[in-house]
């Protein structure tokens, strides 16, 4: 039987490519894997996403063309084979928001502003049939990857979640009469390119949205400006936020308060998240991050809407000091898969 190399040999044989130079991309915290490609100085992205390691192409594939007709600019499709898991993608280039921002931190404030467009044209869209709800029940649920996960790698054993759950989903419930949109889901620098040759906002290129589903209008602008990856500075958060609200029709006040409750919610999930990446998956990279998004949450966490979460968080979940982190990296990989 041909392992997954050749398949993806056969895969860009058919498609034409087979003959092109490959180099390793960065990859993200799943299980897909990117190569870019280059023939007779044509570049084309390759993917590879395994689906009997549950990362099928199909969401890819429909989130993708839901937002190319809807105005946006995520990769073409060059080739698919569906059934073993390879696409041929445009490649999008290399200026990320956070490359781009690296090297001119003057373009911080036009990049955000830009990709506060795109999410308010991505919610315009009437969003496609058939996407999960990322409502109060799952968000919930991806918080307790917080005293599951990250208080098992900080203080040995998981937390008990009862009392956060019930707080938080208080706090979420309040926030959530408003009609749900289309979310990317990871909205971040790591994952929006600068294409300055397109128009209006076709200039921001899409990555990584194939975990799209139906949730809060303001989710998408909280992973955007509380970014895990990357300090986004005071003034652009701010700018974003109000260019976000101005462009949606929504009071300021009430995009504060709602971005303060779902940063809450999606810092849990992240700690969580990295926590079990170097636990659980041997991935112990991510673990740099977390005192970043440690911060992200008490800042949150000072909002009144959080009133009733605050305490809970401060009495089960430990602060990450260095002897914490360390320890987390020492127990990399130690927690077997089910």
């Amino acid at each position: 039987m041909p392992d997954r190399s050749d398949r993806a040999a056969a895969f860009l044989a058919e498609a034409g490519w087979g003959a092109a130079a490959r180099a390793p991309l960065a990859g993200d915290a799943s299980l897909r894997r990117y190569e870019r490609l280059t023939r007779d100085g044509a570049r084309a992205v390759l993917m590879d996403s395994p689906p009997d390691k549950g990362e099928p192409v199909e969401p890819f594939l429909a989130i993708g063309a839901h937002l190319m007709a809807s105005g946006l600019s995520p990769p073409a499709v060059m080739a698919a084979d569906r059934v073993n898991g390879f696409l041929l993608l445009e490649d999008l280039g290399d200026a990320l928001f956070a490359r781009m921002v690296e090297r001119e931190p003057g373009s911080e404030g036009p990049l955000y502003e830009a990709a506060a467009d795109v999410l308010a044209a991505m919610q315009a869209a009437p969003a496609p049939a058939g996407l999960r709800a990322y409502d109060t029940a799952a968000m919930v649920a991806a918080a307790g990857l917080a005293p599951q996960w990250y208080c098992l790698a900080t203080a040995r054993k998981a937390a008990p979640a009862t009392e956060l759950s019930t707080a938080l989903a208080e706090a979420l419930d309040a926030i959530a009469r408003v009609p749900p949109v289309l979310v990317h889901r990871d909205f971040h620098s790591e994952n929006l390119l600068w294409l300055p040759e397109r128009g209006g906002v076709r200039r921001v290129g899409l990555l990584d949205f194939q975990s799209a589903e139906l949730g809060h209008p303001v989710y998408d602008l909280v992973s955007l400006v509380q970014d895990a990856r990357r300090d986004v500075s005071a003034e652009a958060a701010a700018a974003t936020t109000r260019r976000f609200a101005a462009a949606t029709g929504t009071a300021e006040a009430e995009v504060e308060r709602s971005a303060a409750v779902l940063g809450t919610q999606r810092a849990l999930r992240i700690l969580g998240v990295f926590a079990r990446l170097s636990l659980h998956y041997g991935k112990p990279g991510y673990v740099r991050y977390i005192p970043r998004v440690w911060a992200q949450l008490q800042t949150n966490l000072l909002h009144p809407a959080l009133h009733d979460v605050a305490p809970v968080v401060a009495r089960i979940l430990p602060e990450p000091t260095g002897d914490r982190l360390n320890r987390i990296v020492e127990l990399c990989a130690t927690v077997p898969r089910q």
